[in-house]
């Protein structure tokens, strides 16, 4: 009787003919999917941890599931663009607004320096953060964040304030 319910209870997770490949792909997109509302998830592309497309979207937002630096996020194009820029060490320049949602927060990622996207352990001076659900922009005009404080304490701050990469952090909910 046991068994026959765990082979019940195995049949209605995994659909009958699914690999798992499926499975996998499925997993990744759920995952993907807490780091924005479904008004942008429903119609978002979606790439695995290496980059591969593994679901194509219409709406111009690139959901990415947790990895071992971030949690899920997903990204418009020139979010995409900066840390495209980001991870291939290169500039970047902005070339208009950006919006990255990250409603899940950082997830099991151990977090990320304040002041440096270089830093990748905690130290006594890079004011290192863990945040809970927020959004990121990027503001086209440098000039446009003067005035702004870079407190990751406060609701609204700078993050990576002397760096190409600068951009606004909107808190959404508390950690």
């Amino acid at each position: 009787m046991r068994h026959s319910i765990a082979i019940a209870a195995l049949v209605s997770v995994v659909p009958i003919g699914a690999t798992a490949q499926d499975t996998d792909t499925a997993a990744l997109i759920a995952n993907a999917s807490t780091a924005a509302p479904a008004s942008v998830t429903d119609k978002a592309t979606f790439v695995d941890g290496d980059g591969n497309v593994i679901r194509e979207g219409t709406n111009g937002y690139t959901c990415h599931p947790q990895s071992a630096m971030t949690g899920p996020m997903c990204n418009d194009a020139q979010w995409e663009a900066l840390m495209g820029a980001l991870m291939a060490g290169k500039p970047y320049v902005p070339t208009g607004f950006g919006v990255s949602y990250m409603l899940a927060g950082e997830g099991t990622a151990p977090g990320v320096s304040n002041i440096s996207p270089a830093e990748t352990e905690p130290t006594p001076d890079n004011d290192w953060i863990k945040d809970g659900p927020h959004m990121m922009l990027i503001l086209p005009d440098a000039a446009m964040l003067e005035g702004i404080s870079t407190d990751p304490a406060d609701p609204v701050y700078v993050m990576w304030k002397d760096t190409p990469y600068r951009h606004l952090m909107v808190r959404i909910a508390e950690e």
